[in-house]
């Protein structure tokens, strides 16, 4: 089942549940979903689009998030967590520290790498294999803390 649909059912049941707090979020990839359809000139938007959008709205809500704690305010940091575990339902199982160190060495003993001169081309190879399974700040420090034990 694709990740628009599964957003539209969730839409349905949150409405027929009355769960306005789920709501919001829900709604809120689905504006961004058809905002992307529109804007594409198919009417279409791929699981890939769909799950970038939920990414960068996760993100959107973390990073609020964290601003909230910084400036306690806690009333409004409890709403971005909740909307940011509701949007995180729709994501896939992101890797743990050490799944993506294996996946940095493997792409280092890949492609040869000699320093940090080659930093762009592992980062290339490693944004497109991890691609929503892992965070792109924590695949560039891994990267360069390899880099810089060679």
């Amino acid at each position: 089942m694709s990740i628009v649909i599964q957003i539209n059912d969730a839409i349905k049941t949150a409405m027929l549940a009355r769960d306005k707090d789920r709501l919001s979020p829900l709604r809120d990839i689905k504006a961004k979903i058809l905002l992307e359809a529109s804007s594409g000139g198919t009417g279409e938007v791929s699981d890939e689009a769909a799950l970038k959008i939920c990414m960068k709205l996760h993100k959107q809500r973390m990073e609020t998030y964290d601003l909230y704690i910084s400036q306690n305010r806690p009333d409004l940091a409890e709403v971005e967590l909740y909307q940011a575990k509701v949007i995180e339902e729709y994501l896939p199982k992101m890797l743990s520290e050490e799944e993506i160190r294996v996946e940095v060495l493997n792409a280092i003993a890949s492609v040869n790498a000699a320093g940090m001169q080659d930093l762009g081309k592992l980062m290339g190879l490693l944004s497109g294999k991890l691609a929503g399974k892992a965070d792109g700040k924590m695949i560039a420090n891994l990267v360069k803390l390899e880099l810089g034990n060679l």
